[in-house]
């Protein structure tokens, strides 16, 4: 990756020119894979230019990736050096994180299994099907999980129709930084199987098997992906008991 993260050295111009012109959203898509891999470490330095004459475009599409990425909050721009990825998030911060999930998801879950009308129930359940669908045959399943876990607790977060929680949600990007640190369930299989509990819950619209199933997702994902730091276990989230955040 020195070629394409050190603004210091000259990137390596491509061998052939690209079969189309890469856009923006492609650039940021690709820019976004290598630093959500870790393949542009935390912390390096990433260089317009080089990344334009690697990619054989102009600055302009990788411009807005950038910004994109900026926005995502996995780049950072320093002032008078750049741009450079940010650095993973620690223990700690890993555990704040899913302590204000469990705030945000647990009220949001049961406040919309009771919405008989806007109820959210069938699209999480499409949801669910359409990425069990996509993985078929597909070797590396990470990025397509990432996405689906992205979409279903969006999906959740919209039926609550309350902007401003959306919005806070939104701009953690927890999910991003989660799995910069470990990619927890490599199959899907265990997300699926507390997805599918969560939806199943609220589409019969019960409130209470909603949250404690949302509460054993994100439980269980907090110390899936704090492997990352060996012993996990050690670690006590705080948040509400279950039926008891109101």
């Amino acid at each position: 990756m020195a070629s394409v993260v050190d603004a210091g050295q000259e990137a390596t111009r491509p061998s052939t020119a690209p079969a189309r012109r890469l856009s923006s959203d492609d650039v940021y898509n690709r820019l976004r894979a290598l630093i959500l891999e870790n393949a542009i470490a935390p912390g390096e330095r990433v260089n317009i230019d080089a990344l334009a004459r690697q990619l054989g475009v102009s600055q302009t599409p990788v411009r807005e990736a950038v910004r994109r990425l900026e926005g995502d909050q996995l780049l950072n721009k320093v002032p008078g050096k750049g741009y450079q990825t940010t650095p993973l998030l620690d223990l700690d911060r890993l555990r704040q994180l899913f302590e204000f999930r469990l705030v945000v998801d647990l009220w949001a879950v049961r406040a919309v299994a009771v919405n008989r009308l806007g109820n959210p129930g069938p699209q999480l359940r499409e949801e669910i099907d359409r990425f069990t669908r996509a993985i078929v045959g597909v070797g590396d399943i990470r990025h397509l999980l990432l996405e689906h876990d992205t979409r279903f607790h969006g999906l959740v977060l919209g039926a609550l129709g309350n902007d401003v929680a959306k919005t806070a949600y939104d701009q953690t990007h927890c999910h991003f930084h989660a799995f910069r640190l470990y990619s927890a369930d490599t199959s899907g299989a265990v997300t699926v199987d507390e997805h599918a509990r969560v939806a199943r819950a609220i589409e019969a619209c019960d409130a209470d098997e909603a949250e404690a199933a949302m509460h054993h997702h994100l439980t269980n994902a907090f110390y899936r992906f704090s492997e990352a730091f060996g012993s996990s276990r050690d670690v006590q989230l705080r948040h509400p008991e279950p039926a008891r955040i109101f």
